[in-house]
């Protein structure tokens, strides 16, 4: 073991430890990171640069400017007023309606605390005026925006796969790309699963009156309100929304590069004013691209380094080298989902992907299913309000203690793993 790799295991492990215990930013823990990695020799300035101007940085940045144009633009509310009127006062339909609703959204939209943060003031509504109890429907909704997200080849997908395509080009699966389809493939069931247990099953295991107070939701931001858009405005918006998916989703057939489809789309939405240039910069998620940024240089120096092929031979070998995909397969997926719970997933997601890289690599497996088992349990969190803001929000929402939300989630919370890990791995085989 040389000195270089000595060095740079002790900053993989004081930056793995830096997110779990979730003291500072976690782009600060990255940036910090990335500046040790440099210092130190560990990785070469070319390599520590390499992310920021990696084609699936620009990707993610751009797609979320084209998200919050198309958030702006009346579709959206049209989406929810719409299913009012095909239910004919149906309370059991209207509320399926909502379900509907919120797992197309996280399937366009890359974050379930913003889709929950759309969908449960309408479902707050439908619920007073129908006499019903937020603290039986809210909890639910809540799980269809994260269990369904990125599921349908949909800008969550594309945006999600480009990093994954940047991880693995990263760690020597240059010949290997993530494709938006593969999160489909491997995941559809959920999209069955998680609907049905929201609308039967999951009221049933909710309270049935508030735990704690439901604080007035009547204050809204102080400041000035959003500007409605005009038509023509908000035509254009749901024009280069869908005009984007759809040059995303048949990028090679039209022989486009996906970085410049979305970059067209986020420059389009603000050009026709769809989102302003302040908000447009507002809306991107630097700690997040920061987060992706300081991944990337922490994999190039695990690989240049030769530390993380010894971290991979170490967890291949702490499974005892085993071709059972089912086994590699629970591993990759409950590590994480246990730890999501206690920190935020993002950070669970960017430490296990390499981890995961690594050991594929070591063992010599196919690295897509497990990967998708590692986002999946990551991302699939909510028994704490540690894990996503949406969980908070949902407490806030529903009256909701910590054991409420334990209780409430308990069967769902096993239903996902079993599901995943035999599922997935059958369809998507390490070996």
């Amino acid at each position: 073991m040389t000195t270089q790799m000595i060095i740079c295991l002790v900053i993989f492990a004081i930056t793995l430890i830096s997110y779990i215990l979730n003291k500072i930013p976690m782009w600060l823990t990255a940036m910090i990171s990335m500046a040790a990695l440099y210092f130190t020799g560990c990785v070469a300035q070319a390599d520590a640069l390499a992310g920021f101007s990696n084609v699936n940085t620009i990707l993610m940045a751009t797609m979320f400017i084209v998200a919050a144009g198309f958030r702006r633009t009346s579709l959206v509310d049209k989406m929810c007023s719409g299913i009012m009127k095909l239910t004919k006062g149906s309370f059991t339909l209207a509320y399926f309606g909502y379900i509907v609703i919120a797992v197309l959204l996280t399937n366009f939209i890359a974050s379930p605390m913003v889709v929950y943060a759309i969908v449960s003031p309408l479902l707050a509504a439908l619920l007073d005026n129908n006499g019903k109890s937020r603290s039986q429907y809210m909890f639910p909704i809540m799980v269809i925006c994260v269990a369904c997200c990125g599921i349908l080849p949909l800008p969550t997908a594309i945006q999600m796969s480009g990093q994954f395509t940047g991880f693995l080009q990263t760690y020597g699966f240059e010949n290997m790309t993530f494709a938006p389809t593969t999160f489909f493939k491997g995941a559809w069931p959920m999209l069955i699963v998680v609907p049905l247990w929201a609308l039967f099953i999951g009221p049933k295991f909710t309270p049935k009156e508030p735990v704690v107070p439901i604080e007035a939701l009547a204050k809204r931001s102080a400041g000035k309100e959003e500007k409605k858009l005009s038509k023509f405005v908000d035509t254009a918006g749901i024009i280069i929304f869908f005009a984007t998916i759809l040059c995303l989703i048949f990028s090679a057939q039209l022989k486009l590069q996906t970085w410049a489809v979305a970059l067209v789309g986020s420059l389009l939405m603000v050009l026709f004013g769809v989102v302003d240039s302040k908000t447009a910069l507002r809306d991107i998620p630097w700690d997040m691209l920061m987060l992706f940024v300081g991944a990337l240089a922490l994999g190039s120096a695990l690989t240049n380094t030769g530390a993380g092929d010894l971290i991979g031979q170490a967890l291949a070998n702490a499974v005892g080298g085993t071709h059972n995909n089912y086994v590699l397969g629970a591993l990759f997926f409950i590590i994480p989902f246990v730890l999501t719970q206690f920190m935020l997933n993002r950070s669970v997601s960017a430490v296990f992907v390499p981890i995961c890289l690594l050991t594929s690599a070591a063992l010599g497996a196919n690295p897509t299913g497990l990967i998708l088992l590692v986002n999946a349990g990551s991302l699939t969190a909510f028994l704490t309000p540690m894990a996503t803001p949406a969980v908070p929000m949902c407490m806030a929402d529903g009256g909701y203690d910590l054991k409420a939300i334990l209780k409430s989630g308990w069967l769902i919370t096993l239903i996902l793993p079993i599901i995943y890990i035999f599922y997935t791995m059958s369809v998507l085989p390490a070996f």
